[in-house]
């Protein structure tokens, strides 16, 4: 099968599957899914291709991104959807909470989760405290 891609598009889709084996890998330690590892390892051999050497490198005979590339910024764009993720899930979490421990309407969730999202844009978890006698 042969794939047509501009130069552009080729750098986008090297993002794509570095952030989506970073998701499916990197909390995996030495368990890591090697399907994902070749893909990837395949795309960032082809860089070269597009005059992008400098994104690609050779470690221990395996085609991988360079330190160039996974310092470009693209954390920057892991971390913005991790923490996006944590705050919602946070929000979900103490929603649930808030509605069994008081007897709330089921119905009432989304006003509750809502009320922790802004209260997350505003402050973090500056005002976020756990209760340490349990601990």
């Amino acid at each position: 099968m042969n794939i047509e891609f501009s130069t552009k598009q080729f750098r986008r889709l090297l993002d794509l599957v570095y952030v989506g084996n970073w998701v499916l890998n990197s909390a995996r330690g030495n368990d890591r899914i090697p399907d994902f590892d070749e893909v990837e390892s395949y795309l960032f051999s082809q860089c070269p291709r597009f005059d992008m050497n400098s994104l690609c490198e050779m470690s221990d005979g395996t085609i991988l991104p360079s330190r160039a590339f996974s310092e470009g910024g693209i954390h920057e764009a892991i971390m913005d959807y991790e923490d996006t993720v944590f705050f919602e899930i946070l929000a979900e979490e103490l929603a649930h909470r808030d509605i069994t421990e008081n007897g709330l309407d089921a119905e009432e969730l989304p006003v509750v989760r809502e009320s922790y999202i802004r209260e997350f844009e505003r402050n973090g978890i500056t005002n976020v405290s756990v209760d340490s006698d349990g601990l």
